[in-house]
């Protein structure tokens, strides 16, 4: 197989400890590694590195090269401008389709979390192995554990086609709590992961049927690959490809057969300040459910979270459901349970020229 690892998100929730030029993916938030390295090692038993593709935005190239520096053979894509996950899964299937094999390819986000890597490993080559010998594309679908109205879902069909697999019978958008506690209750929906496989002729034939411009500039581009003039066709091909999602653009229109492999592995996006306390708070977390990162101390606190990555000493008495991430420049206090809301501050600061906090 091979290996896309798309890392080109912008980590708008996780401010102000994400920012536009050190964003989600390259930090160290949970188990001890940036979340780039810890993708490419989940992954690393299953490929050979001369096998794995990082997609990266062209202002994190360089981290992106410190992050892997010990991984030579590690092939590094540059987006010139970020495009969506369309533009990023359409480059990749090009550049690997001109390798001359038509293995299957798996292409991961860079910033999700697996508390069970050897289930995860074992469910991809699952998804290969069907993906190598089907003109179809087989995504991961995450085994709800709760009703969850955040995540788009995977509807499957009734039967078993092999090897516990299903096809997909729909892809739903999220749904509002009762209905998610519907998809929950009836077993034939998963969380949808945006993993997906298949072989590059597959992938470059739904962008040739469903984006047939974008794939006209991409035929163009292939005849540079490797070239020094790579980088000028790559950028004309940016500068009219659409900001669009892989889901929107392919997923939801396609008619290629898909299929879902059910999965336990313990996944998060860790989309959230706040889902990044649940992730943790179980295992690092004090009696009355309060997380500490950093340097400070909590006083008949429950239910609070503080990241401390500045130089203070951060003091708490008598709260509930706080959160308080300290960094150099910026502090950001507010209720644990408004994660979703944090985006509205990175909205302010572009609005109010305050670009050298974003």
């Amino acid at each position: 197989m091979y290996v896309v690892i798309m890392a080109g998100g912008s980590g708008t929730r996780f401010w102000p400890l994400s920012r536009q030029k050190h964003p989600k993916q390259f930090l160290d938030i949970i188990g001890g590694k940036p979340m780039l390295r810890q993708t490419y090692e989940r992954i690393s038993e299953l490929v050979p590195d001369r096998n794995v593709f990082v997609v990266v935005g062209k202002s994190h190239e360089q981290e992106t090269k410190k992050i892997l520096a010990d991984k030579k053979d590690i092939h590094i894509l540059v987006e010139p401008f970020g495009r969506n996950t369309a533009p990023c899964i359409g480059l990749a299937a090009m550049v690997i389709s001109q390798q001359g094999n038509d293995l299957p390819i798996v292409i991961l986000p860079a910033d999700h979390f697996i508390a069970q890597p050897d289930v995860f490993r074992s469910d991809i080559q699952k998804a290969g192995d069907l993906a190598g010998k089907t003109n179809c594309i087989v995504t991961i679908g995450i085994v709800p554990v709760r009703p969850e109205t955040g995540y788009g879902y995977i509807e499957r069909e009734s039967e078993k086609i092999e090897n516990g697999i299903y096809r997909v019978k729909s892809f739903v958008e999220k749904p509002d709590f009762e209905t998610a506690k519907r998809y929950l209750e009836s077993g034939r929906y998963f969380w949808n992961a945006g993993i997906f496989v298949a072989r590059p002729s597959v992938l470059l034939g739904e962008f040739e049927k469903h984006m047939p411009d974008f794939y006209s500039n991409l035929v163009r581009l292939a005849d540079h690959i490797g070239k020094e003039d790579f980088k000028t066709y790559l950028e004309a091909l940016y500068e009219k490809a659409p900001n669009i999602s892989f889901d929107y653009a392919i997923m939801e229109k396609t008619e290629t057969e898909v299929y879902v492999v059910p999965s336990a592995c313990g996944w998060s996006d860790v989309g959230s300040w706040y889902s990044l306390y649940e992730l943790r708070a179980t295992r690092e977390g004090d009696d009355k459910g309060n997380l500490l990162d950093g340097s400070g101390k909590f006083f008949n606190c429950r239910n609070c979270f503080v990241m401390n990555r500045g130089t203070q000493w951060i003091a708490m008495l008598g709260l509930k459901d706080v959160l308080i991430v300290n960094t150099d420049d910026a502090i950001l206090v507010a209720d644990l349970k408004m994660h979703q809301q944090v985006r509205k501050i990175t909205e302010h600061l572009k609005q109010s020229d305050k670009d050298e906090l974003l």
